[in-house]
C-alpha cells in the first residue's frame, strides 16, 4: 500500500498543507503546471494588529502568460529583507519567535535562489524537518507525463507505485475518479475542518494563515495542533 499526494508548491503555507503532506508515503510537486496569479504559489497571509496581512514574491510574469510554476523567476530579491522585517515586525513578541527566528532568517536573509519552485521547495523542505515529517518529496517532472489533467495525475500515480491518491477536498469538482479506479488506485480526500485552536497574536482566530504563525507561537508543540499527527 502506498497513498501519494500531488500539488504545486506553495509559499510558506498553512497548516493543512503539511498536514496533507505528512499523511502520504510520497508528496508530488506539481510544479509543471501553468502558473497561476494571485494564488499561493507565491504568496500567503500572516496575522498582523490591524488584521490579515498578505506576504507575496514579485514574480517576472510580464509576456510569460502560460509560463509552468517551475519557470517562474522572481524580479529580483529585495522582497526577502522586506518580508523578513514584516515577519519580524509581527512576531517579535511571540513565544517562539527567538527560538525560530535563526533557521527562518537564513531562509529569507542567506539564500539567492530566484526559482519560485526552488524557493518554496527550501522552505518546506525546512519547516517539515522542523515538525518531524520525513515524507518523501519529489517532483512531477521526474514522472513522464500524459496529456489531460486527471489523465496526468493517475499517471504519477501509477508509475509512482501508489495504492491511494490523496487530494484536498477543492479537487473533488474536477477529478473523474473512475481514471484512478480503473488502474485499481483509490481516491480519498482530506477534510481540513475541526482544527484546534492555539494560543495566537491578536485575536479574532484565524486558522487560514502561513504555518509560521503556528511554529511562533506554539514551537515543538506545533505538531499537537495538527491533525495528521493525531490521526
Amino acid at each position: 500500500m502506498k497513498k501519494i499526494a500531488i500539488l504545486q508548491s506553495n509559499y510558506i503555507p498553512w497548516k493543512g498543507y503539511f498536514d496533507l503532506i505528512n499523511s502520504v508515503d510520497e508528496f508530488v510537486l506539481f510544479d509543471d503546471m501553468q502558473f497561476t496569479k494571485r494564488d499561493w504559489r507565491n504568496r500567503n497571509k500572516i496575522k498582523s494588529p490591524s488584521g490579515l496581512l498578505w506576504l507575496t514574491i514579485p514574480v517576472k510574469v510580464k509576456g510569460n502568460y502560460y509560463q509552468k510554476i517551475s519557470e517562474t523567476e522572481t524580479r529580483d530579491n529585495a522582497w526577502r529583507e522586506q518580508h523578513w522585517k514584516t515577519i519580524t515586525h509581527n512576531y517579535s513578541r511571540s513565544r517562539f519567535f527567538n527560538e525560530f527566528k535563526d533557521l527562518f532568517q537564513n531562509l529569507y536573509l542567506g539564500q539567492s535562489e530566484t526559482s519560485l519552485s526552488m524557493i518554496n521547495y527550501h522552505f518546506l523542505i525546512e519547516i517539515c524537518r522542523l515538525l518531524g515529517i520525513s515524507t518523501q518529496i519529489s517532483w512531477s517532472k521526474e514522472y513522464n507525463s500524459v496529456s489531460g489533467k486527471t489523465e496526468r495525475l493517475v499517471e504519477i500515480c501509477k508509475q509512482a507505485g501508489a495504492t491511494e491518491y490523496l487530494s484536498g477536498p477543492a479537487a473533488e469538482d474536477y477529478i473523474i475518479r473512475n481514471l484512478f479506479e480503473r488502474e485499481n488506485i483509490q481516491v480519498k480526500y482530506y477534510s481540513y475542518t475541526d482544527y484546534p485552536e492555539y494560543t495566537q497574536l491578536y485575536p479574532p482566530f484565524e486558522h487560514g494563515v502561513s504555518i509560521l504563525d503556528l511554529i511562533f507561537n506554539e514551537g515543538k508543540d506545533a505538531y499537537k495542533f495538527m491533525k495528521s499527527f493525531r490521526q
